[in-house]
């Protein structure tokens, strides 16, 4: 059974791995070493909450939450931004116990709530719906791409 942690900086070696199989897996080249930076500096930064899985001391899966704000509700939310599970550990309820431990960061926090975007073929969809996630259809999603 995995348990999940909330990272600090001795695990971003371990993170380091995972995240960058999660880049490739969405079709960007492999770069362990420039990943490493990248989590480093929000580390540094404080600008996200990485919850790591563990199975047998060995990391599996990670989520990553990064932290927006409301103007309307006047209310913190997180983003989930990245949530990876490696091949041989999925369907075993890594990625379950991932999305139960943000939602429960999330109300400790008080926050609004979560959101996540996902392509419309992932199968991560079912569980999401499972887990009680919403499909918004009031809104349409924009994105300005500067290069």
């Amino acid at each position: 059974m995995a348990i999940i942690i909330r990272a600090e900086r001795e695990h971003l070696a371990d993170l380091a791995t995972l995240f960058d199989a999660y880049r490739v897996f969405y079709g960007q080249q492999a770069d362990e070493e420039k990943g490493l930076k990248f989590l480093t500096e929000r580390f540094l930064n404080d600008e996200s909450i990485v919850l790591l899985a563990y199975e047998n001391e060995t990391a599996v899966g990670f989520t990553q939450l990064y932290t927006t704000y409301s103007s309307v509700s006047l209310q913190s939310q997180f983003i989930l931004n990245d949530l990876y599970v490696k091949p041989e550990f999925r369907k075993r309820g890594v990625g379950e116990l991932l999305l139960q431990s943000a939602k429960e960061l999330c109300q400790e926090k008080g926050f609004k709530g979560l959101s996540l975007e996902t392509a419309n073929d992932n199968p991560a969809q079912k569980l999401y719906e499972k887990l009680g996630w919403k499909a918004e259809s009031d809104f349409i999603h924009y994105f300005f791409k500067s290069h």
